[in-house]
């Protein structure tokens, strides 16, 4: 196998394997994967982020946030503060609900549980290489997007 096949398989399998863990964790919820992350950020800014840092912070687009948001704000997880000079809730912050930060809370220590299982062979040298080196390749996956592959 190369090195395109051997990255792309365990990218792939580690994408797979994650997602089926984060919909049996979230389904516990009524939530999906794709809740956990929002749920799990949204915990660590008391105040509260807008949709705008939301994107920026979990790596999101737009769209995702917003329906993401309007799930989790329907389910109780999640309310809207601050009214702007129109009197609605637009550009205001997300901040979790009592409930949402209970389940934060819960689905975060799943997840390290999760994550030291998966890592259990690795040295904590080892480990910090691994996630620099995943960092770099994720930033430059990133750069290669916005450039293209040359030709």
């Amino acid at each position: 196998m190369d090195r395109f096949e051997r990255f792309s398989y365990a990218i792939s399998v580690i994408s797979r394997s994650w997602h089926r863990l984060a919909t049996e964790e979230m389904a516990k919820y009524g939530l999906k994967s794709s809740h956990a992350t929002y749920l799990t950020t949204l915990s660590r800014y008391p105040d509260g982020l807008t949709a705008a840092q939301l994107c920026e912070v979990c790596g999101k687009d737009k769209s995702d946030v917003s329906r993401m948001m309007a799930i989790l704000t329907k389910s109780g997880f999640v309310k809207k503060n601050g009214r702007n000079d129109a009197g609605n809730l637009y550009g205001g912050t997300y901040v979790l609900t009592g409930s949402g930060l209970d389940a934060a809370e819960k689905v975060k220590r799943r997840a390290i549980m999760a994550v030291e299982i998966a890592g259990k062979d690795l040295s904590d040298e080892k480990r910090a290489m691994l996630y620099e080196m995943l960092a770099q390749i994720s930033d430059n996956l990133v750069q290669l997007c916005k450039d293209g592959i040359p030709e």
